[in-house]
């Protein structure tokens, strides 16, 4: 068997075996197979596709190329969440010390934002204190003791994902269906996830624009969780406008204590109950998806899921005293609203566009290694559908920089699209795949 063989055979639309395949992963990972051979095989992928068995057999492949997690001590059924990404999205840090407080235990290994997408370890680190970054052995005895604990990507995981996505970005096979799938699948497994529910986003803050090709990478990776003995949900969910009001680290952990208060905005609240209800019932707490619902806004009701966030920070060093005072938060220098030039309806507000207007901002990263400006972002006063009147708040920008604010002000209002007609409310949760 070699590289050359491989690489003729997925030319010519051929199956890879298994063996194949993981000889390809060995090779690239351990630098045997060099990067314009593996480029010419990720190119023969991306043109020609996999079989479902294939990108199974390479999602495995790549879960095992390094460290895996065996949560196996927990002694519960671990149910992984995992979002393909979106802006504004707060919702690992609601649901999960929810979900939590109903007794369903909670291992989390969460990346940084990259571009115009948020990243929940980013939100997590403007908590000050908060340790994102323990050991393996203090991960799981957290989740032991308080049913909780949310890291970052400790360990080297799925290490051939990684160098592969770096390969597919460099030569413009990004957007393959089996490579995205094999790639957030594999580091589920690495992570020791034995059931998983995705949020698929779809729309303009998505990676999958359409509800189609949300609805083909979803179909993927269920597949691939039957053939890997891992139960897959995926919950198709809309990304077309920021999630909730707030897009930007501090703000958005803001509005995150908020929800868990009661003060949580209809559309979070929809994406929030939907993939908790499935949590839930994947780890064998509660069969009914409606009544998981009903358990958990009692938990919101009764301030249980506040309660388990504040456990959660003070667990990993965090201050809890800026989860109890928001007003603790460092505030940015510039703060101002942003008012409607017109009256109307709002028509859209593409979430790509405003997720890349934070970035700017300094609230995101273009590189891996810029650094992050906790304190800036916008809170959104409207949202689509809503009715504005001229001079009226559309909301407010925070920013450390007058110029980037300026920027960020004449953009906004180019990206908010206002018209006479009302137009329909968006609909948040698009589909549910088993």
């Amino acid at each position: 068997m070699n590289i050359l063989e491989i690489i003729e055979k997925k030319r010519d639309k051929k199956e890879l075996s298994k063996e194949e395949i993981t000889y390809f992963i060995k090779g690239y990972t351990n630098d045997t197979i060099a990067d314009y051979q593996a480029s010419a095989l990720i190119m023969a992928i991306y043109l020609n596709g996999m079989t479902k068995q294939e990108t199974t057999n390479l999602t495995i492949a790549m879960a095992n190329s390094g460290q895996t997690l065996d949560l196996s001590s927990i002694g519960e059924v671990i149910v992984d969440k995992h979002s393909t990404g979106g802006v504004g999205d707060k919702v690992s840090l609601i649901l999960l010390p929810l979900v939590a407080s109903l007794g369903v235990s909670v291992a989390k290994m969460s990346g940084r934002g990259l571009g115009f997408t948020g990243g929940t370890v980013d939100k997590l680190e403007s908590i000050p204190g908060y340790q994102t970054g323990i050991d393996i052995s203090s991960f799981i005895e957290n989740v032991k003791r308080i049913g909780i604990s949310m890291i970052s990507q400790t360990l080297n995981l799925a290490p051939a994902d990684k160098k592969i996505y770096k390969l597919r970005d460099s030569i413009s096979c990004v957007e393959s269906i089996p490579l995205i799938a094999s790639s957030i699948m594999s580091k589920k497994i690495a992570s020791g996830a034995q059931k998983i529910v995705l949020d698929v986003t779809c729309g303009s803050g998505a990676f999958m624009q359409s509800k189609e090709k949300a609805e083909e990478l979803a179909s993927e990776m269920i597949e691939i969780g039957k053939l890997a003995n891992r139960e897959t949900i995926c919950i198709l969910t809309n990304m077309d406008e920021p999630l909730g009001y707030a897009v930007g680290n501090s703000l958005e952990v803001i509005e995150a204590i908020e929800s868990l208060k009661g003060e949580m905005p209809e559309d979070v609240k929809e994406v929030v109950l939907e993939l908790g209800a499935y949590m839930i019932k994947l780890a064998g707490k509660g069969e009914d998806i409606e009544e998981n619902k009903v358990r958990l806004l009692k938990n919101i009701a009764n301030g249980k899921g506040y309660e388990t966030f504040i456990q959660l920070i003070e667990n990993q060093g965090g201050d809890a005293s800026y989860i109890k005072d928001i007003n603790q938060f460092p505030k940015a220098t510039y703060i101002e609203k942003v008012y409607s030039l017109k009256e109307g309806y709002i028509q859209s507000m593409n979430a790509k566009e405003i997720g890349k207007i934070v970035c700017n901002l300094g609230a995101g990263r273009i590189q891996k290694e810029d650094s992050i400006d906790n304190a800036v972002g916008i809170v959104l006063n409207k949202k689509v559908s809503d009715k504005v009147e001229k001079d009226e708040e559309l909301l407010t920008i925070y920013a450390n920089s007058k110029e980037k604010l300026e920027e960020a002000k004449r953009r906004l209002l180019e990206v908010i699209k206002i018209q006479d007609k009302i137009v329909e409310k968006p609909k948040m949760i698009l589909e549910i795949m088993k």
